[in-house]
């Protein structure tokens, strides 16, 4: 009780409700304040909800009515005034760094969008898009139609007022749903992906109408020209968006990685387009959300540091920016002005109404897109979440003069109740569609890639020269970006006496193209049928360097490459006492660089179409991670090339010998290590062969089958272990010296 009087007192201190504040010291304390309530209270709500298996925006909409003038404002007025002052700058602070936020939530949802995925489904987003706004905009007229004179601002404007109550009853907010879908794990669910393209265009036409209402409301007649200003307008910006727009932003971000040296910088030139483009589709007449979404996607299709960019937004959305969009969102809920009975009826028949329009429209649009029951009802769900959107619809209609404050204030309390009520409903409905047939497939494959080394491979470093090593290099590295399409960047070393640096990188870039070519002219159009994973164009740039070999290559390293093949001139010393010893260039990058290193040693020479053509692979595979990746690699190359793999393990015996009663229970570890490769390339659609030897030197048996099997290309994962020299243990040693046949060195 002392410390109530005391912070009441402290709270009397303050200056009046609306009054100016003493000096801009105290506005930046306030506003510090209001960013700690909001944070604690939206976070510690949100750990409650997900505790018994809500969303935690559930909470977070629940602590911005706590804090709003529904609770704090009814049972402590002097607190609520003092740190949620009705002034015009403290109003616009904190509504600043929410507007921010809702960007980068979209930003997110974007980049999280397959558009491969929404592109396949856009009949039923259409469709259940429209019927979703139809029948709800329908149901808003018939509502304003029926509403008594005493509720108008304007009697005489009633079809204006009825105008903006269907526009808000018709718009989803596509920031909750997108939330709400990322929270659930949805994300990557198909049903999931339409849920948000969904809102995404029910959203963008909500915009077109609220400007051509504005227009009406302002002017008294439909502005023509401005409405097609924005229609053709958000049309060319699609358009250029996803031809040109792509290309730009993948640029952007590569050329912000390669040249600038500061800390995040590719995080500041997307958040900088983002920004950009959101002006733009401002000034076209839509919500600058669509600008922020369209970026994300355009990001989410980049072929580099996607994974990167991903996971330091999320981070700042989820612990920052969240909390406070979905608070705000809360503070601007008044519930006490339903202790009149007429508005409570009022409230409870427009929530019933929209909802009604909103879940029927959506349904019925759903089963025309040929969606199933659950699927439909799911969708529609999801769809019945209104959110801010709404909010901002009525705030402009308030401003005008259009809505009245009762009007205003139960289109706000329709649209928390509705955001409040999707989570809990979604969930259920989502949780009722197990995914089948491709999706299935396209789930299982991601969760699979999950652990793999090579679907994370974004950029790829094929550095050569003009030897045989290099040459392979090239026809390596160009096959296994081919393969993944991916960004690949060719960094030539060594040029000879009469040859200039644009005569050598023309002959490299070459050999790169060859093998890409290769690599894709058969599964362009196939991958697109199946619409599994959507990847950028590969991409291939080039480069040449007089450096010493290693400097270059370390100089280049920087910029950020998750794979590197190497193939320079005499990678192995061969002046016969030491066969197995690398070049000192090679050992300084095999010593210093701290990704995944792919060396090439070639022992034959082979013309590269013919290569490519005959190419067989051996992959001796052991329990270790570094031979799990010799594996992915040998795996991603051989469907390049379409060529099998033999994967060969060799089992020691244990030491109280081997009897046939417990040879199967001996050799099950082995034969899992070799079916797990052969599950890789069953999802790669490549043959892999097992082959399980018990002895107890690997060495000779790896020899005999190259021989038996006649591959031309060993793949060996390795551990550079420390020393004077790069050793990589004894099995890599004896090979060194004795395969007959080229290898590659896959260096973890």
């Amino acid at each position: 009780m002392i410390a109530h009087n005391i912070i009441s007192a402290l709270f009397a201190s303050v200056p009046a409700f609306g009054s100016p504040l003493p000096h801009s010291d105290l506005t930046t304390t306030v506003f510090v304040a209001e960013i700690l309530l909001m944070l604690l209270v939206g976070r510690l709500l949100g750990e409650l909800m997900q505790r018994v298996g809500q969303p935690a925006v559930l909470g977070q909409l629940l602590a911005g009515i706590l804090l709003g003038p529904t609770v704090l404002g009814n049972f402590w007025p002097a607190a609520h005034q003092a740190i949620f002052p009705n002034t015009p700058e403290q109003k616009k602070m904190i509504e600043a760094v929410s507007q921010l936020g809702i960007l980068m939530l979209l930003l997110l949802a974007g980049m999280e969008t397959d558009f491969g995925i929404v592109k396949r489904m856009r009949r039923a987003a259409l469709s259940s898009s429209l019927s979703g706004i139809i029948f709800p905009f329908a149901c808003g007229l018939f509502l304003g139609e029926l509403l008594p004179d005493s509720m108008l601002p304007a009697p005489e404007k009633r079809i204006v007022t009825a105008l903006f109550m269907a526009t808000a009853l018709s718009i989803s907010s596509v920031k909750v749903v997108a939330m709400v879908i990322m929270e659930v794990d949805f994300m990557r669910r198909n049903i999931g992906q339409l849920i948000l393209a969904s809102a995404i265009i029910d959203d963008t036409i909500g915009w077109i109408i609220l400007a051509m209402i504005s227009g009406i409301a302002a002017e008294g007649t439909l502005n023509v020209k401005g409405v097609s200003f924005t229609v053709g307008g958000t049309l060319i910006f699609l358009a250029l968006s996803f031809t040109f727009g792509r290309r730009i932003v993948a640029h952007v971000i590569r050329w912000t990685n390669d040249n600038l040296r500061i800390e995040f910088a590719v995080l500041s030139a997307i958040l900088v387009l983002m920004c950009l483009v959101s002006i733009i589709t401002e000034l076209i007449g839509v919500h600058t959300v669509l600008g922020a979404f369209v970026v994300g996607m355009l990001v989410g299709q980049s072929p580099i540091l996607t994974k990167q960019i991903h996971e330091q937004i999320r981070g700042l959305i989820i612990a920052l920016f969240a909390p406070i969009f979905f608070a705000v969102a809360g503070l601007s809920v008044d519930l006490t002005i339903l202790r009149h009975l007429y508005l409570v009826e009022l409230a409870i028949g427009l929530i019933l109404i929209a909802s009604l329009g909103k879940l029927v429209g959506c349904y019925v649009g759903g089963r025309i897109g040929r969606l199933s029951s659950r699927e439909a009802t799911a969708l529609a769900i999801g769809m019945n979440a209104r959110g801010t959107t709404e909010i901002i619809v009525a705030s402009i209609g308030l401003s005008i003069g259009v809505v009245s404050q009762d009007i205003y204030t139960l289109i706000v309390v329709m649209a928390v109740t509705t955001t409040m009520v999707m989570p809990p409903m979604l969930r259920w409905a989502l949780t009722r569609i197990p995914p089948t047939g491709e999706e299935e497939q396209r789930l299982e494959r991601e969760q699979a890639e999950r652990k793999d080394f090579v679907p994370k491979v974004e950029r790829l470093l094929i550095t050569a020269d003009q030897s045989e090593d290099g040459k392979l290099a090239s026809i390596l590295g160009g096959l296994f970006a081919g393969s993944r399409k991916i960004i690949a960047t060719v960094l030539d070393l060594g040029l000879k006496e009469h040859e200039t640096p644009s005569v050598v990188r023309e002959r490299i870039e070459d050999w790169v193209k060859l093998s890409m070519e290769f690599a894709t002219r058969k599964e362009e159009q196939q991958d697109a049928d199946k619409a599994m994973v959507v990847s950028p164009h590969t991409q291939l740039n080039t480069q040449s360097s007089t450096e010493e070999p290693s400097a270059a290559v370390l100089k280049e390293v920087k910029k950020g490459y998750d794979m590197i093949f190497v193939g320079l001139k005499q990678a192995l010393l061969s002046n016969g006492e030491k066969p197995d010893t690398f070049h000192a260039s090679i050992g300084k990058i095999i010593s210093d660089s701290k990704g995944v290193l792919a060396i090439v040693v070639t022992k034959d020479t082979m013309a590269p179409e013919l290569r490519m053509r005959t190419m067989d692979i051996l992959v001796p595979i052991s329990g270790a991670e570094y031979s799990r990746r010799a594996g992915e690699v040998a795996i991603a190359i051989a469907k390049a090339c379409r060529c099998r793999v033999t994967a060969l393990h060799v089992y020691p015996p244990q030491n109280e010998g081997l009897f046939m009663r417990r040879i199967r229970e001996h050799l099950e570890p082995a034969r899992a290590l070799v079916r797990n490769l052969q599950e890789l390339g069953k999802r790669e659609a490549v043959p892999v062969k097992t082959i399980v030897k018990v002895r107890r030197a690997p060495e000779p048996v790896i020899l005999r089958q190259i021989k038996k099997g006649k591959h031309n290309l060993v793949v060996l994962g390795v551990n550079a272990r420390p020393g004077e020299n790069v050793f990589f243990g004894p099995k890599a040693k004896v090979l060194l010296e004795r395969v007959p046949c080229s290898l590659l060195l896959v260096i973890s």
